[in-house]
């Protein structure tokens, strides 16, 4: 039970077939409790329902700092602590440069970039004030690589963003315990991508991952996992690849 105990708040995990919703699952798995972050609060508390009692489900827009605050107050109000964060929420856009218009910067900047930012502030005090936490920001390879398959250059931009905020408070934050690392995944079969992956773009895309496979959300939990729990203890500022070696540098 790598993270027995343990309260794991993970923003943006009510989808289905989503990164955050097999975090959650994979952390229940191994005693932590999963406190499910989201826009639509029903679906939320739907998805920590099939968990079990001692999970939650809370509406949340990450882009709204009070409701980020007020979600944090509420999880420590009811089981005392915030040990782990994940920063999953996220949307893409698969958009052309000279076509991305102030309104698409500003709702992928804002839910990606802005909801870490915001998140990760309404959760630090206590886990300064308990001397303990890890803080996982999902980003992407689109933010190493400059442009993924379904994302345009402002996902790109949110997302390298999320990497130099995350280094930047692992830096602040170490004296207090508090570990910051992010994790980039590759091309990942989720509800994002359902619907858009032809035959064709498919085989294309595996000529160029060793592994020659895609990814699934699991695979990304899993690194969400070392990441959250002591197995990672000394690790923090770090980027985590989870591409099948779509990267390597």
């Amino acid at each position: 039970m790598l993270l027995s105990n343990k309260v794991c708040v993970i923003t943006g995990a009510a989808s289905q077939r989503g990164i955050g919703r097999a975090t959650a699952r994979l952390f229940a798995l191994h005693g932590g409790r999963a406190i499910i972050l989201d826009l639509d609060g029903g679906q939320a508390a739907e998805a920590a329902a099939e968990l079990g009692e001692a999970h939650r489900g809370i509406a949340c827009d990450v882009t709204d700092k009070a409701a980020c605050v007020n979600a944090a107050a509420r999880v420590v109000e009811e089981f005392g602590r915030i040990d782990v964060l994940v920063n999953n929420a996220g949307i893409t856009q698969p958009l052309k440069f000279m076509d991305i218009e102030p309104k698409n910067y500003e709702a992928v900047t804002d839910v990606s970039l802005r909801g870490t930012l915001y998140m990760s502030q309404a959760v630090v005090p206590h886990m300064r004030a308990q001397k303990s936490g890890s803080i996982v920001c999902i980003s992407s390879v689109s933010a190493q690589r400059g442009g993924g398959i379904f994302g345009g250059p402002h996902y790109s931009a949110a997302k390298a963003g999320v990497l130099g905020l995350a280094k930047a408070m692992a830096r602040e934050l170490g004296p207090d315990n508090v570990r910051v690392n992010s994790v980039t995944p590759g091309l990942i079969q989720t509800d994002i991508t359902g619907g858009k992956l032809t035959p064709e773009l498919r085989a294309d895309i595996l000529k160029g991952i060793p592994l020659n496979r895609l990814g699934d959300a699991e695979d990304v939990a899993r690194s969400c996992l070392f990441l959250a729990s002591e197995l990672s203890s000394y690790v923090t500022g770090a980027t985590l690849d989870v591409n099948g070696g779509m990267l390597i540098h």
